[in-house]
């Protein structure tokens, strides 16, 4: 027995280590969580996490692979043995596989200006598409710098990518009617008690294509009877340009344009157009569109304006029904209730 007792002994007092081991790292690890700095960092890695299939449907399109590539096509080459030997460089030691002061410049100066551009970006695709033009534009300047040929070889490289590669369009899921020159209008003036929030947009925007999933989902929002969600493509439809004052120009700065529409006229638009005719800025995010445009209140209105559509319409099956003549077959009652 007293070596089965000392073996019991062994074991609780393990045991007991053990879990006062335990307990100490999950208190040292509660604390830490606690800090701004490692909430932070959680928060980060959770949200890195949770756009993480996102982001790994963008590496299957070969847009977003194309533009990866050649993004880091400096680095690659400034790195790569056997290529970096031959390059030229500013660099005191001569060490031609290193950055020198020069392009280390470039690299802040890139950084500064995606910073400042992504302040006003509104979506994730919009982010990371302001990395991509403005990391080429600096790939440029830098093989243009290291080897001339090397610079024309990667400019013709971008212009090859931008006629043939497209940036993908947004195909979610979204409550959204598509109006062309001749069913706007027409749509519009068909039911005065509806309101209508308009996009005009154009193809060969990328603003246009940034705005596409933030007004897809306010519409799968705010859809309802009393309150819809339209896009007209004015690159396509010019007529409506004019007719509309919402200029295609880049440097007109209107596209996107939302306009809203209460019984067939115009009550608002953004962004608003100065007397230059240039738009003011504006960020199309969710939170400025939902507190400009009212969205709540409006919705909550339509909402009601729904249910009374439901009722006169119940009313007018009560009416329906009460007007039939009466007759002992049921199907020969539905199918004359149908016809009228």
């Amino acid at each position: 027995m007293g070596p089965v007792c000392s073996a019991h002994a062994q074991f609780h007092s393990l045991t007991k280590s053990s879990c006062c081991c335990s307990c100490h790292f999950f208190s040292q690890l509660l604390q830490l969580t606690r800090s701004p700095a490692s909430m932070g960092l959680i928060t980060g890695v959770g949200t890195f996490l949770y756009h993480l299939p996102q982001i790994y449907k963008w590496l299957l399109k070969p847009y977003y692979i194309t533009s990866f590539l050649m993004t880091v096509a400096f680095f690659v080459v400034r790195k790569a043995p056997g290529v970096c030997e031959h390059l030229a460089t500013e660099r005191e030691d001569g060490n031609s596989c290193d950055f020198d002061w020069r392009e280390v410049e470039i690299f802040m100066f890139l950084c500064a200006i995606v910073m400042m551009k992504n302040r006003r970006a509104i979506s994730l695709e919009q982010h990371i598409g302001n990395i991509f033009l403005f990391s080429k534009v600096a790939n440029v300047i830098l093989f243009f710098r290291v080897d001339i040929r090397l610079g024309i070889l990667y400019l013709a490289l971008c212009v090859a990518f931008v006629m043939t590669c497209k940036p993908p369009l947004y195909m979610g899921p979204e409550y959204i009617k598509y109006f062309s020159d001749q069913t706007l209008d027409e749509e519009l003036q068909k039911d005065s008690r509806v309101t209508w929030i308009v996009e005009f947009y154009a193809n060969w925007s990328s603003d246009c294509q940034s705005f596409a999933p933030v007004f897809a989902d306010l519409s799968l929002r705010y859809n309802c009877a009393g309150l819809r969600f339209g896009k007209v493509d004015i690159g396509r439809y010019g007529e409506l340009s004019e007719r509309y004052r919402v200029s295609t120009s880049p440097l007109a700065k209107q596209l996107p344009s939302l306009i809203l529409f209460q019984a067939g006229r115009e009550i608002m638009r953004r962004p608003i157009v100065d007397n230059k005719g240039r738009a003011v800025s504006w960020t199309f995010n969710e939170e400025n569109i939902i507190r400009e445009f009212n969205l709540n209140e409006l919705f909550q209105k339509s909402k009601k304006l729904s249910k009374s559509r439901g009722l006169k319409g119940e009313e007018q099956n009560e009416v329906s029904d009460e007007l039939l003549p009466e007759t002992d077959n049921p199907e020969q009652a539905t199918e004359s209730k149908k016809d009228q």
